[in-house]
This record gives C-alpha cells, structure tokens and sequence, in this order.
C-alpha cells in the first residue's frame, strides 16, 4: 500500500479487533475505567505547543488506543501525512497538493519546492507584503480618498474567507488596535452588508474583498453594494483607495476598480477553510498587527512540527483524530460539542463546523467507492457558560450521547475579580459531571423523596476531551487551530476520503443560479419539481407586494 492509495478501513485486521473492544467496553462505565487507574488523569495527558490535552475522559482503554494505532498504521496515515508536508498532490479529485503547513513556516526555514516552485518563498513574500500593508494602514500613512485616517476595516467574504478571519480577530480582540473597527459581512441577504456600514463614514472605511477567483456570487454581490456606498459619497476614483482585494485573478480584481498592487495572492493548494493563515487573514492583521501575526504563524508551525515528528504514541493531533473515529464508528456518537470556557472564542464552533464537516462529510472513498462506514460527525457548540443554560440538559440527561471538547485558558485577559476561578470551576464540573454522573444511591444519600431520585441520576459515561492553555493569546490561538486541521486530517486518513476537496456545495451553487432568473421574469415558464415551482411563485407574489417601510 502507497500513502495515496485508497482503502476500505473495515478491511483491516484492527477494525475487526476495535469491532469487539466496542461491545465489551459499551457495559463499562468511565466511573470503573478510572477505578481501575488511579493516575488516568496524568496518564492519558499529553502537552504540546504550550496546550495541555486530556484524553482521560474518553471512553478508551489502553487497548483501544493499541488497537487505534495499529489502524493508523495499517491504513497508512503517517506516511500520508508525510506525503501532505512534502506536498504531493493528495487531494486527488482535484489533483493538488495541500500545503496549508507551508503558511506558517518560519522565514529561515528553508525552501519548499512543490511542482518546481519555491513555495516557502512566495509565502514569505506575500506576508512581507501584508506586514507592510498593515503597518500603513495602521499607522495611518494609507489614507482614503478625502486624506482621512482608516478608522473602518469590512472584510467581504464567505466560507473560509470570512469564518477564518472572523474567528480569529474576535478570538484575538484583546489585541487588536481599538481606535478602529472591523466587521465581517458574508451573507448576500443584503442586510449583512447594509447592517455593516450603517453609521460609518465612507471616508474612513477601507473594504478588504476576500475571493480567489474575483467571482464568488455572495462575495461580489456584497462588494458591488459596497463599491456603490463609496462611489455615492467619494466619487469614482475613490475606490482605489477603499478596497483592497485577496485574490488571485488580477483581470476581475482591475475591472472593479482595485489596483493590482493591492492585490494579495494565495494558492490553489490552500483550501477556503485552511486559509486564515494566508492572505485572507489580511484583516486579522491589520487588527493585531504584524507582530502578533506573526506569532499566531509560530503557534501554528510548533503544533505542525510536533504532529509531523512526535512518536505515535504521543502524538496529539494523531490521538484527537483517532478517538473522534473511535468515537464515530465504534461507539455510534454522531456529534462533538466544542465548548470554549472563552467568550473570545464565540465563533471557534461555527469556524470548526466547516472545517470539520466540510472536510469529512463524504460518502465516497478515493477510489470513487461508497463508504459502508459514518464519516465526519456534526460539529456545534458555544461558549461555556451560556451553553450551561441552553443545552446541557440534553448533554447530561439526554437519550444521545455527544462527545465534547472542552476548552479552557488558566489566566483571563480582563481579570475582574475571581471570575476566572468561577468559569474554571465550571468548565471542570461539566466534565467531570459528564464522565460521572450521579447514580440514585449518591441522590438518595442527599435526602431526596424516592419519586424525585430517577429524575436527579445524571448517568454519566459520557466522554470528553478536556484542552487547556495558559492564555488565550495568538500562539495559543494558531496552535489550537492546527490541532483540529490534523486531528480533521488523521480521521479523512483512516476513513479513505479526500478531505480536501468539497463537490458536495457546488450542486446547490450551480442551481441558485439557474433559479434566480426564474425569480426575476414573472413570466418565465417554470418545469421544475412541484415544490419548488410553487415556491418560486408564491415568493413573486410576496416579493411583488408593497408594504410600508419597517426601516
């Protein structure tokens, strides 16, 4: 077997092994799992990039991990990881290479050459560009068309280049320069867009067009209505001086009016969702500032290094991916809740649901083959303790069980008070109360009525990774991002499926398009399904009627 050849998991001798470890351990509770060692806690820990990851609240033994192992050998996905860093082209559908590690690697790294190019030097070249640009902006040498000061920044994207970007300066706005704004508009309702620049100044606000080919329908829609706004108040010639564009179609980008030397490139070997690392964290820039950038990059690289050179056995991103299939295929878990004990991290769940989902969520092997197996699971969550008060209920005492992942910082960035024991005191019980439970002896020994006690027993056995880091700063941020891109990795490795690759949101695409001219024409014959030609109907009436401005 080659590392790009696909293959069957269930034809493995470990499946077949991990196949009889799952029913054994379905009558095992976490509760005699830990009985059995007193030290899981430290034991199953491991520390890598400056985050402390326990393992110990998953429901697997130390032969399950055994067995886990043998599976990633026999599957080969540390010689497909190898292939990744040295940048085959293992997304095969779209014959590519996947070179998101090479975003962050240091400056004297070395090169990288991939199909006869130095990767590693037009990396650096296009950061040394943003790094300047940033720097102008920030230190108000880049003004607009009137002389005024940059005060606004609107990043217009979608998909990867708006949750990316919008992940990591809410994530990093501790940092980030407060004598200015940034706001992130991705959806064509036109309220995303008209909800953003309400109040600015057009004089003061500078938009950043995220879309590599200059034509993704939601992004250029957005960016008409923006260019429109500035046009409106500056003038045509202003738009040279508010936009800026990611891109890499330098033709699109010089027809709508934006100098090409404000064009920053990225590749065709960076997917949307690996991409906040690239130029389309040009916005997360500018808000943090180059140095803080920069060490973002670094948290990045050590968790990269440490999943291409750490031994198997302590290997984070290999344990995290292998227990999510353990979790998915063995135990029959369909969802992973990530709970970040974090404000700042808001957005880190809708960031991973496409990073998860839109990786792993395919029914087709490499070969074309369909899978007889589950894929990637549904990712959702948010911030503890909001989610205490929403949907913990369902975690604790509901008929399907959810994986979660808890995330934690020790040290709080605006410390008042003790607050920040009292959200650590939280995060720790929730996952302790996840494991554990409550049986009806521990409720009846609190003096509950004996018809109150059935409802009191939390049943606990329900697992959980447990990730915790001094503070949330840029490192740490950029770490805990590339602990998920491999962790993604290792499970599309074990299941036999590009995880790189996404025709499963083109279909959708491609219809809106051919149903939006049937909107707009009344009198367009309609030959669809019933459904949708009613649909299509009834909105032209609706959309047809007057009613009195609610603005």
């Amino acid at each position: 077997m080659t590392a790009l050849e696909s293959t069957n998991p269930k034809d493995r001798a470990a499946w077949g092994r991990l196949d009889d470890m799952a029913r054994e351990l379905r009558h095992r509770e976490l509760r005699d799992i830990f009985a059995a060692e007193p030290d899981r806690g430290p034991a199953w820990t491991l520390e890598a990039a400056g985050l402390r990851v326990d393992f110990s609240k998953q429901r697997v033994t130390h032969d399950v991990m055994e067995a886990l192992l043998d599976l990633a050998r026999e599957q080969g996905v540390l010689e497909r990881r190898d292939a990744m860093f040295a940048g085959q082209h293992i997304n095969v559908t779209e014959d590519r290479s996947v070179l998101h590690t090479a975003l962050r690697l240091p400056p004297a790294s070395g090169a990288l050459i991939v199909d006869g190019v130095d990767v590693a030097d037009e990396v650096h070249g296009v950061l040394g560009r943003m790094a300047s640009f940033a720097d102008r902006v920030r230190s108000g040498e880049w003004q607009g068309a009137t002389g005024k000061r940059i005060r606004n920044v609107i990043n217009i994207g979608i998909g990867g280049s708006d949750l990316g970007p919008a992940m990591a300066y809410i994530a990093l706005q501790y940092y980030s320069d407060r004598s200015m704004t940034f706001q992130f508009v991705s959806n064509v309702d036109p309220t995303d867009i008209s909800e953003a620049i309400r109040g600015l100044d057009p004089a003061e606000t500078l938009f950043i067009v995220a879309s590599k080919t200059f034509g993704t329908q939601e992004t250029l829609t957005n960016a008409k209505a923006a260019r429109a706004w500035i046009v409106e108040a500056l003038g045509e010639g202003a738009v040279e001086r508010h936009f800026v564009a990611v891109s890499t179609n330098a033709d699109r980008v010089a027809a709508f009016g934006i100098d090409t030397a404000n064009m920053f490139g990225f590749w065709d070997w960076v997917g949307g969702r690996y991409s906040m690392d690239s130029a389309i964290g040009l916005s997360t820039m500018v808000a943090i500032g180059p140095d803080n950038f920069a060490n973002m990059l670094a948290g990045f690289h050590a968790m990269d290094e440490h999943f291409r050179h750490a031994d198997a056995s302590v290997n984070i991103p290999l344990r995290m991916g292998l227990t999510a299939v353990w979790n998915r295929d063995f135990l029959d878990i369909p969802t992973n809740a990530v709970l970040p004990y974090a404000q700042y991290l808001a957005r880190f769940p809708a960031y991973l649901q496409q990073l998860t989902m839109e990786s792993n969520g395919k029914s087709v092997r490499l070969d074309g083959a369909r899978v007889d197996y589950n894929t990637g699971a549904i990712y959702w969550g948010e911030p503890g303790t909001n989610g205490q008060h929403s949907f913990y209920q369902l975690l604790h005492q509901g008929t399907e069980v959810v994986s979660c992942d808890f995330i934690l910082f020790a040290q709080a960035l605006e410390p008042v008070f003790d607050m920040q024991d009292m959200l650590a005191a939280n995060a720790l019980a929730q996952a302790a109360v996840l494991a554990f439970g409550r049986t009806a002896d521990e409720v009846r020994a609190e003096g509950v009525p004996d018809d109150l006690v059935p409802h009191k027993v939390m049943p606990g056995n329900r697992p959980s990774t447990f990730i915790l880091a001094a503070r949330l700063d840029p490192h740490a941020l950029g770490a805990l991002v590339a602990l998920y891109e491999h962790s993604v990795f290792v499970q599309g490795a074990i299941w036999g499926i590009d995880s790189f690759d996404q025709w499963g949101v083109e279909l959708g695409k491609s219809m809106a398009n051919s149903i939006l001219p049937d909107l707009q024409d009344a009198d367009r014959p309609l030959d669809r399904d019933s459904s949708t030609d009613a649909l299509i109907r009834a909105y032209q009436a609706m959309h047809a009627t007057v009613r009195p401005d609610a603005g």
